[in-house]
């Protein structure tokens, strides 16, 4: 399926930032590094550069205080690991247009279930940054976990998360038929996010449908947090279940990276793994 045109700004900023994923390595014996020497070694010059493009009266976002903004493997426990694809990551599973009639009176809710199924294969929950933005992602057996930072006009991005906190409500269950007209069931319910940020909003949800001819449900635990004009979200899970703990340690470790960022400093580097 073509992908949606939303995607090409992602793309862009991930591309960017594929340079600091390369020097990455999958194992530190650094004590308290980020993940790898290298990544440490290049976190100094970029928040730099955000420091010098702010100005004393403003936290703007530059492209590179949102590359020092993400997680590393160091700020995460278990054994996930940073990928370079995950501009491009899709799941066929959130392709689906949303039975309106199940809906009955309440077509405008069909219609905000439909935008969220979207939002989620598109990973845009809080919809177009109004600045600049990057991701990551990591992937720990069949699950994945992918970390977005951006900038947003603030106006928009208190009416998303005020648009987030309705879906539970919404959106509690619904049907979208798949390309092959297979029916798939939604759930979604509220869940709970780190106290970070000035707003924030947790949503859990499951697709329960078919992959290869056989039953499967796709679970992913969902967070978006606002710090100021600049949000991050994390959606994490996949066939085996949700990742609600690491999301949580994404939230916690992300929120305080920003801030860093933020107010000119360097993000101090996650514990760091033993290779």
């Amino acid at each position: 399926m073509p992908r949606r045109p939303s995607r090409s700004v992602r793309v862009l900023s991930s591309a960017l930032a594929a340079g600091a994923l390369l020097t990455v390595p999958a194992c530190s014996s650094d004590g308290d590094g980020g993940g790898s020497g290298a990544s440490d070694a290049a976190a100094s010059p970029v928040a730099d550069r955000a420091r010098v493009s702010a100005s004393p009266t403003t936290t703007r976002l530059t492209l590179a205080g949102a590359q020092a903004s993400l997680i590393t493997e160091g700020d995460l426990e278990g054994d996930w690991n940073q990928v370079k694809d995950a501009a491009a990551w899709s799941d066929k599973l959130l392709i689906g247009k949303v039975d309106v009639a199940q809906f009955l009176t309440a077509k405008t809710d069909a219609a905000d279930c439909q935008r969220f199924l979207d939002a989620l294969y598109d990973d845009d929950l809080l919809g177009k940054p109004s600045g600049a933005g990057a991701l990551t992602g990591f992937q720990q057996g069949d699950s994945r976990l992918l970390y977005q930072v951006a900038a947003y006009n603030p106006v928009r991005l208190s009416a998303s998360l005020g648009w987030l906190k309705t879906l539970p409500v919404k959106c509690d269950q619904f049907t979208a038929t798949d390309p092959q007209g297979g029916h798939r069931t939604v759930q979604v319910t509220t869940a709970s996010v780190p106290n970070q940020g000035d707003a924030r909003q947790g949503l859990h949800v499951t697709v329960q449908g078919t992959a290869n001819g056989e039953p499967t449900t796709l679970t992913l635990d969902v967070a978006a947090v606002r710090v100021g004009n600049d949000a991050i979200t994390v959606t994490a899970g996949g066939l085996d279940g949700g990742e609600h703990d690491s999301l949580e340690l994404a939230v916690r470790k992300g929120a305080q990276r920003l801030k860093d960022v933020q107010a000119g400093r360097t993000p101090a580097p996650g514990p760091g793994r033993d290779g």
